[in-house]
């Protein structure tokens, strides 16, 4: 799972709506220095997602409306990008050649699994808020 360019997009629209004033896509854009056409269609996955409101019309804008504390990146990473594996062997209807070929789970399997999990886990700890507004030390 990396971090895509949409995730990374979304994070900056967050930022940018963060105080909860409403703002219209253009000006999100020209704040963020974001292609208009992608922030668009980001916006709408984070609306249908319950993460902002889109209110249409002259007056119109997106404003935030969840709680940035206690949306996770692995959250807005679900919803930007789906649920993302390390390997397509993670994906939940996989057909793996080798455990059907030799009837026994794949060790390589198992061990990305848990990666998989640790990953997921370390993701899950990062709160939005967090990764937009709070220096962390390496």
């Amino acid at each position: 799972m990396l971090i895509t360019r949409e995730t990374d997009y979304a994070l900056r629209i967050l930022r940018a709506l963060a105080d909860g004033k409403l703002l219209n896509s253009a000006a999100i854009c020209e704040q963020e220095a974001l292609p208009q056409h992608f922030t668009y269609k980001i916006l709408k996955k984070l609306n249908k997602a319950g993460v902002i409101r889109i209110l249409r019309g002259v007056e119109g804008g997106c404003q935030l409306t969840a709680d940035l504390k206690m949306l996770s990146l692995y959250d807005l990473i679900s919803i930007t990008e789906g649920q993302r594996a390390i390997s397509s062997c993670m994906e939940a209807n996989f057909q793996c050649q080798w455990q059907q070929k030799f009837g026994s789970r794949c060790q390589i399997h198992q061990n990305l699994q848990v990666i998989q999990n640790s990953l997921d886990q370390q993701l899950k700890t990062y709160s939005i808020y967090d990764m937009l507004f709070k220096e962390k030390s390496c």
